[in-house]
Order: structure tokens, then C-alpha cells, then sequence
């Protein structure tokens, strides 16, 4: 089986347009499956009482200018997906509000995803199914009742899903990663289970790849001392590259669980065991 390896850029790029090529390209080379961003309506998403807050950034000293300096608008959006078709690299986006969904439907975007903190907005949810498209749900911060009902909707819509278990902790501490739940949530809903990480290092995403979770997805970041909240949770450059291949070598080690020999091994047989 094929790990599908999600490189997540999010906010990473910091509304730099270079930076955010910079990081497709680098998860093209890593051999990632596919790229994702992060899209949010600002007006919807927040109250204007905390847009108006303070918050020192490199755009302003307003809450509204910092989250405004991260989005990418349409024009932006067309580039990017230029460039992925052009680099033949997958990208989608986790929307956080409605609008936001609706504007990435101006793609043709396979996949889509539902990030942790929108997996019991069951109206979002609803949006999103009714889309068809395959979608991963992150199950951070959730309990079973919130999980079971997200489970429901796209069941109700014949939308095609996965599961990805999550902490939703930036960075996460190691203790607190429980990988034991991919396999819970795999018979539990008896679906395809992936894990979306936010670590530091690699051994965790490793270990979720080794217990059967069909996706991996991780933050990349160019530098991890970057300006923002999610570049100390993420992957830089060369560590992306190393967890793909020590993925791809784990898939060969773990092999399909039947039983056979190989030439060499029946060849070995013959010479010690006289066949």
C-alpha cells in the first residue's frame, strides 16, 4: 500500500507568493503526493471585535492586518494552480468558513480537506459532502459523538472519505500522539484512517506510517524559525525529503503479510535444503 504523503503548507508562506512556490516545488521534489493551503473568509471567521484587537506582525498592528497579510486572493489562487499543474503536484486547501469553500470550487481541486476545528460545524460539513469530492477529516480535538455525525454526513451524501487522526497541539508534545488510535478509528468506522501531525521530527509520522495510516500529512516550512504559529510544528525542507523516503522504505520492509519465497529465497532453499 501507498502511503499518500500531504506536504502542509498553510499559512508557511506568509502571503509571499515566491515562498509558497519555493515550498511546492520542495514537496515536488521531496516526492510528496500533494500540496495544501489554508483559505479563510476574514470577515466570517472572526468577530470584528477581534479583528480590530492588537497584534504586532509584519503587516501591521491589528489583528485584521496580520490575518489579512496571510490570505491569498483569486488572482493568487490562479498562480498556484498554475504552477501545480505545471510541477504535476496535487494541491486542495482546508476552507474555514462556507465562502471560503465556494471559493475553492472555482478549481478543479480532487481532494478536499477538513480541518479539526471545522469537523462538528455540521453545516460546513454538509457544504463540503455535497461537493463529492474525496476529503480527509482531521479528528483533532473531537470526541466520538462529533466524529460520528461528520462520519454520518458524508455517508448521507455518498461522499468518499478519510479519516486522520490528530492533536490538534502546535507543536505536540510526543507523549501525547496515541498512534494506537489510527487502528481504533479504522475498525471503529471501517474506513481508511491517516494521520495528520504536528511534531517536531520525524519518528511519530514513522511510526503512523508502520501502523497501516494510509496518509501522512505534515507542515513544511522553509525555515522553522520563520515569522508564525505554525513553522516551530513543521517539517523544513530536507526533513520533508528524508521522512518520504524513510516512508517509501518502511512500505517496502513491511511488505503484504503473505507468505512467499522469492528466486533468491528458493534458490537458498534448494542449496540447504536439498529441494
Amino acid at each position: 500500500m501507498r502511503t499518500f504523503i500531504i506536504a502542509e503548507i498553510g499559512i508557511n508562506h506568509n502571503g509571499n507568493m515566491e515562498i509558497a512556490k519555493d515550498l511546492i516545488k520542495a514537496a515536488k521534489n521531496a516526492d510528496c503526493d500533494a500540496v495544501k493551503f489554508q483559505k479563510r473568509t476574514i470577515d466570517v471567521v472572526y468577530t470584528q471585535e477581534f479583528l480590530d484587537g492588537y497584534r504586532e506582525s509584519p503587516w501591521g498592528n491589528t489583528q485584521r492586518a496580520q490575518k489579512e497579510g496571510l490570505e491569498f486572493n483569486l488572482e493568487q489562487y490562479k498562480e498556484i494552480d498554475s504552477y501545480c499543474k505545471e510541477l504535476d503536484i496535487a494541491w486542495f486547501a482546508s476552507a474555514w468558513d462556507n465562502e471560503a469553500q465556494k471559493f475553492l470550487r472555482q478549481f478543479n481541486l480532487k481532494y478536499n480537506k477538513i480541518a479539526s476545528a471545522m469537523n462538528a460545524n455540521y453545516d460546513f460539513l454538509h457544504e463540503v459532502a455535497g461537493e463529492g469530492r474525496y476529503t480527509f477529516i482531521s479528528t483533532g480535538m473531537s470526541t466520538y459523538d462529533e466524529i460520528d455525525a461528520a462520519v454520518n454526513i458524508f455517508a448521507e451524501h455518498k461522499c468518499e472519505y478519510e479519516l486522520m487522526h490528530c492533536s490538534s497541539l502546535y507543536p505536540m508534545p510526543k507523549k501525547e500522539a496515541n498512534l494506537k488510535m489510527i487502528e481504533t478509528l479504522r475498525n471503529k468506522y471501517n474506513c481508511k484512517v491517516g494521520y495528520s501531525g504536528h511534531e517536531t521530527g520525524r519518528i511519530v509520522s514513522l511510526s503512523a506510517a508502520v501502523l497501516g495510516a494510509t496518509s501522512i500529512e505534515r507542515h513544511i516550512t522553509l525555515d522553522r524559525a520563520m515569522y508564525g504559529s505554525d513553522q516551530a510544528a513543521s517539517l523544513e525542507v530536507g526533513d520533508i525529503a528524508r521522512l518520504v523516503t524513510d516512508i517509501r522504505i518502511l512500505e517496502l520492509i513491511i511488505g503484504d503479510g503473505i507468505r512467499k519465497m522469492s528466486e533468491e529465497e528458493l534458490a537458498m532453499r534448494k542449496k540447504l535444503k536439498g529441494d
